[in-house]
């Protein structure tokens, strides 16, 4: 994901390889199709508890079936595989990318439509951390509640056992997921394997689910219940959670692997174990309590068990390394503070580690847990940060493709009307079950979008502010010079964010220190709007006189800044000479005062100040020694 163009260009060769192809399809499985994969074993459950109010019949059963499979094939297939994985950002996919990618479009026709873009993607990321919170809670709990098919007398160990494992999972991640990560693949090929031969096995007992193949049974549903009836999408919507993951994970993968497993394994399988719980039902309608457990053989019941509990820390661990890089993206993007980050592997840069989101997701993830206390109550609240994702997806992807023109217009508007009316149904079935716990992962998300907002709007405060005081650095140079201090051996770099100001690291080194090094970089770090840098615009240089130069080092999105590394390209004395060993970098650490004037009101000012205090060093972010680095604090007001 973090690699150079050229590795990802043959990466994307490989993928044309029989057996490359074959052995990344199995990957996928199990980092891409985790979630998606173990909805089975909560969504009919889900769609036939006392909220829906739905009766155990035929017609019923057939018409859910019928619903859930050609949301499957509409969702998934049609709207994310065949199409939105065309909108990919140099081969990255996710919403950061593809807002990325949106805007960049819109740069030249309409600029001010950027801004609105820019708020649907971060509102979709705000969404998107919230179902990283949910994903772990429901999988988890749906998994151990196994235990009580098996015997009664587990009932009460469901949450304490899915808490011991969710907190195992968590701790781990610090450790990386480099050796795990090859069984994940393995053991996802068995449980579809596993989920797709229960399925035949109940279909036998009533082949009539086979009609639900017919698109005719799921509106024959919402003609027999009527408007009640298009609450039950709220449920329906649980067999696709985790389609995002599709998009989000095209960088790691490439599109043909992700769209043969789809196509070859998942989505068969899928529907042939959603049929199997239904002609179970129809037979046995007792058995929707845990139709998926129930729909499984006696002698294969703990097996199942075990590898659903397998499969639920996948599809947890999945969404939990998709958060790291979600968080990653929108560091570099500048819509959250600066955090630490990890790696996690010396082979592939991509395995990251971020401790302040791992921990701040354990801790959400155990209050849900204990809360709600178990998958039936979780899952009203389950499926309002996926349809909200899904649905902020499909608009920047409705203005993207209409701004590049990749497909006819004859098929682009009816298709763009459908997926915004199907998006926003199933978003309303949702928002039907607020008060049953749908508020849960709205609030988390408003909050989540309220901080993004801010740190971005303080940002341009605090930029604003502090280019009022600012000198310009091509009328001070000249003046400086005139009269200049003693200089001393060695380099001085010096952060900035804008180019053409003076730094205040520097005015105040030459305040307090009043010395000038023999060669000073102002250095601005700046990032692009495709995923990785391209090799030839990593660093750009210019003499601006007296040993003083420009330096402007480019990062992609998906990148962890390395300013050190960037900078050996100078090391050649090409452009200059830099010897890392006698070089010392100076920053400026802003000390944030929120007063009462225009711009923000005076909590967000509040907010914006605490997250600055808590933001990583540069150091840490930008990789520089710490014996290498000289801060100095300024203190300004917005």
């Amino acid at each position: 994901m973090n690699a150079s163009t050229n590795e990802h260009g043959s990466s994307q060769q490989a993928h044309g390889h029989g057996g490359a192809l074959a052995a990344l399809a199995v990957s996928a499985l199990g980092v891409v199709f985790g979630d998606i994969g173990t909805s089975p074993l909560y969504t009919v459950q889900e769609a036939f508890t006392p909220h829906y109010q739905l009766s155990v019949n035929h017609d019923t059963v057939l018409g859910l079936l019928s619903l859930i499979i050609w949301t499957i094939v509409f969702v998934v297939t049609v709207k994310y595989v065949a199409i939105i994985m065309r909108a990919d950002n140099e081969g990255e996919g996710g919403i950061m990318a593809l807002m990325a990618l949106t805007q960049g479009a819109l740069a030249k026709k309409m600029p001010k439509l950027m801004y609105w873009m820019g708020i649907l993607g971060i509102l979709g990321a705000a969404l998107f951390f919230g179902d990283s919170v949910l994903t772990p809670a429901q999988t988890t709990l749906s998994a151990v509640e196994g235990l009580q098919v098996v015997t009664p007398a587990f009932s009460h160990t469901i949450v304490p056992v899915s808490l011991v494992i969710l907190v195992g999972l968590f701790i781990g991640q610090r450790l990386g997921t480099a050796r795990v990560g090859r069984v994940f693949g393995p053991v996802m090929v068995v449980w579809f394997v596993a989920i797709a031969a229960i399925g035949i096995w109940n279909i036998r007992l009533a082949p009539e689910v086979l009609k639900s193949l017919n698109p005719w049974w799921g509106l024959k549903f919402f003609l027999d219940h009527g408007v009640a009836g298009l609450t039950i999408l709220g449920a329906v919507v649980l067999a696709v959670t985790g389609g995002e993951a599709l998009y989000a994970d095209m960088g790691h993968f490439g599109v043909k692997p992700i769209r043969t497993a789809w196509y070859f394994v998942v989505q068969p399988c899928l529907i042939l174990n959603y049929m199997g719980q239904g002609a179970l039902v129809l037979v046995r309608p007792a058995a929707i309590g845990n139709p998926f457990y129930e729909s499984v053989p006696k002698p294969l019941l703990i097996p199942m068990v075990i590898l659903a509990m397998l499969a639920a820390i996948i599809a947890s661990q999945a969404v939990i390394t998709g958060a790291f890089s979600m968080a990653r993206s929108a560091m570099q993007l500048g819509y959250i503070p600066r955090m630490q980050i990890r790696h996690t592997s010396r082979d592939t840069i991509g395995q990251i580690y971020v401790p302040a989101i791992n921990w701040t997701l354990l801790v959400l993830v155990i209050a849900v847990v204990i809360g709600f206390g178990s998958a039936t109550r979780l899952a009203t609240a389950y499926g309002v940060s996926v349809t909200g994702t899904m649905l902020m997806t499909s608009i920047l992807m409705i203005v993207y493709l209409h701004n590049t023109q990749k497909i006819p217009a004859l098929l682009f508007w009816p298709l763009a009307a459908i997926f915004v009316l199907v998006d926003v149904a199933f978003l309303g079935a949702n928002l039907a079950k607020f008060m049953d716990g749908a508020w849960f992962p709205l609030l988390l998300g408003l909050i989540i979008f309220t901080m993004m907002r801010t740190w971005r709007r303080g940002r341009e405060l605090l930029r604003s502010e502090m280019q009022k005081d600012g000198i310009q650095l091509d009328a001070f140079l000249p003046g400086l010079m005139l009269a200049p201090p003693v200089r001393v051996e060695g380099t001085a770099i010096f952060l900035t964010a804008d180019k053409t100001m003076v730094p205040h690291a520097f005015l105040h080194n030459l305040k307090h220190n009043r010395v000038l090094h023999a060669r000073n970089i102002f250095l601005t770090v700046t990032t692009l709007t495709v995923p990785v840098a391209p090799q030839g615009q990593r660093l750009s240089v210019q003499a601006i006189g007296d040993e003083f130069y420009r330096v402007v080092v480019r990062f992609g999105f998906m990148e962890t800044p390395d300013v050190p590394r960037a900078l050996m390209e100078l090391s050649d004395c090409s452009q200059m000479c830099l010897d890392p060993m006698d070089t010392t970098y100076f920053a400026s650490r802003e000390r944030i005062v929120a007063v009462r004037r225009h711009g923000m009101p005076i909590w967000r000012d509040k907010l914006f100040a605490f997250m600055m205090r808590n933001a990583a060093p540069a150091s840490d972010f930008f990789n520089i020694p710490g014996n290498r680095l000289v801060e100095l604090g300024t203190q300004v007001q917005i």
